[in-house]
């Protein structure tokens, strides 16, 4: 080549949309599942794409989102309600 660079197309790092809350209804998980993902967020963090390497038909959006629902504040009235 003639030694400049092309331009590479932008990516955005992190999606910064808005879900619907029909995307955020909650999923159902195995109990062994849940297991899994208990253990493996104690051994490697938040690695969501790792964790749901290990849950075969499983998303790592998925994964994310059904943390999220159990462990975050926002979702404790949520859960409540539902049990």
């Amino acid at each position: 080549m003639d030694g400049r660079r092309r331009k590479q197309p932008k990516t955005s790092g992190c999606c910064s949309e808005e879900v619907s809350s029909i995307e955020w209804e909650f999923i159902n998980m195995s109990e062994q599942e849940e297991d899994l993902i208990y253990r493996m967020y104690k051994l490697v963090g938040d690695k969501w794409a790792l964790i749901a390497g290990r849950i075969p038909g499983r998303k790592a959006e998925e994964i994310e989102r059904f943390w999220i629902m159990r462990h975050g504040e926002g979702f404790a009235n949520r859960r409540k309600e539902l049990n």
